[in-house]
């Protein structure tokens, strides 16, 4: 305790020094461990979004683009062995030029249900006839803004306008998913997209076997070779690709601020000021050994970093849970009007603690260390002139 007291003096004595470095580092394990935390926050939005998808997509592809399929395109799917069940789906991109953008306006069968429980919990809600939506919370945002509190225009590739009253709003478990979407039954949507009452826009297909699910994609782009099927797996693939440029950003600020961080310990490491130096033979003097001088600048580096560490990882915690990263997040959701408005949900990730923990950490006691050893092995007398 003695030692310790000693060296928390020793640090006093520099305090303006010592508080830069405390700050300088405190801030960039506050900016590290923000970005960090943000990501992994945003993959686990993925992961959600993910975990409620079909197995298998099927859509009919003509030159590269999309294009309905004809629904008795359907039994034949059914009919294979390891499906559960298949959904016909017609769907498709609106354009609001008022906003600059695109919802996802999606054909419901109102009375069958949906196969996402946010979309049935929709639709149990609902007692509206005719002409109806029910939008994600970032319509409605977007809607809202530009008056439309009642109802919609939607306006037909054939000139139409289409008047649709607005039923209600729903959440989902994944704001990634569902702020940009619009819900319709089937026969509007077809109406909107201009499409023949036998069309559909793509399949969705649950099987009783997910790991069978590759062969059973292989069987249907067997029978209807114009098709592109997409497996969940893929989607996933898909998601990190989304995730990983995304993170573009985050590797520049990481490594720019690794770069900073390594700098600040090659300067520490490289000079020992005449004063210490001074100090540590004042020290040897008084019959102090090389250990003891190695022990207490160990203790003053250890009271800095380890107190550094602490603040910027609890600071980057209440900055990204509580006060949701504002502008931080920016960098992964994006600036988009209608950019969904998710939580960052806590999460603690040890892994994650210990890694930068271990970068951190030993590398500032190290170059402390070395250059408080290459001054303590210096004679008494030729340090203190």
């Amino acid at each position: 305790m003695k030692m310790l007291a000693f060296s928390l003096a020793s640090l006093w004595r520099r305090r303006y020094k010592n508080l830069a470095l405390f700050f300088i580092f405190s801030l960039l394990i506050f900016l590290v461990m923000s970005i960090f935390l943000i990501a992994g926050s945003i993959k686990n939005e993925l992961l959600t979004t993910l975990k409620a998808l079909p197995d298998i997509y099927v859509q009919r592809t003509v030159g590269g683009r999309l294009m309905p399929m004809k629904i008795d395109r359907v039994d034949p799917i059914e009919e294979m062995a390891g499906i559960e069940w298949v959904m016909p789906r017609v769907w498709g991109f609106y354009y609001f030029p008022a906003a600059g953008v695109n919802f996802s306006v999606i054909g419901v069968d109102f009375d069958l249900g949906s196969y996402k429980k946010e979309y049935n919990d929709a639709i149990a809600s609902i007692e509206a006839k005719g002409d109806f939506m029910v939008v994600g919370e970032g319509v409605k945002r977007i809607l809202q803004k530009h008056y439309y509190k009642d109802f919609f225009n939607f306006i037909a590739p054939t000139g139409d306008f289409i008047k649709v009253k607005l039923a209600g709003v729903f959440s989902s478990n994944s704001a990634l998913e569902s702020s940009d979407t619009i819900l319709v039954p089937m026969a509007l949507a077809r109406k909107i997209f201009a499409m023949s009452e036998d069309e559909i826009t793509d399949m969705l297909i649950k099987v009783q076997n997910p790991k069978e699910a590759p062969t059973i994609a292989k069987n249907i782009q067997n029978l209807y070779p114009d098709t592109r099927v997409i497996t969940k797996d893929d989607l996933k693939v898909s998601y990190q690709n989304m995730f990983d440029y995304k993170s573009g950003l985050f590797l520049a600020l990481f490594i720019g601020s690794f770069f900073a961080f390594f700098v600040l310990v090659f300067e520490k490491a490289s000079s020992v000021g005449k004063e210490q130096i001074k100090e540590i033979g004042i020290l040897k003097a008084l019959g102090w050994r090389v250990e003891d001088v190695l022990y207490l600048k160990f203790l003053e580096s250890a009271v800095v970093i380890f107190s550094s560490f602490v603040v910027g990882l609890v600071v980057s915690y209440f900055f990204v849970f509580v006060l949701q990263a504002p502008l931080l997040r920016d960098i992964f959701s994006g600036f988009s009007v209608l950019k969904p408005q998710f939580i960052l949900k806590p999460f603690f990730d040890t892994s994650l603690v210990v890694t930068l923990f271990l970068i951190v950490v030993p590398l500032y006691l190290a170059a402390t260390i070395v250059p408080s050893w290459r001054a303590a092995v210096i004679d008494p007398e030729e340090a203190i002139r």
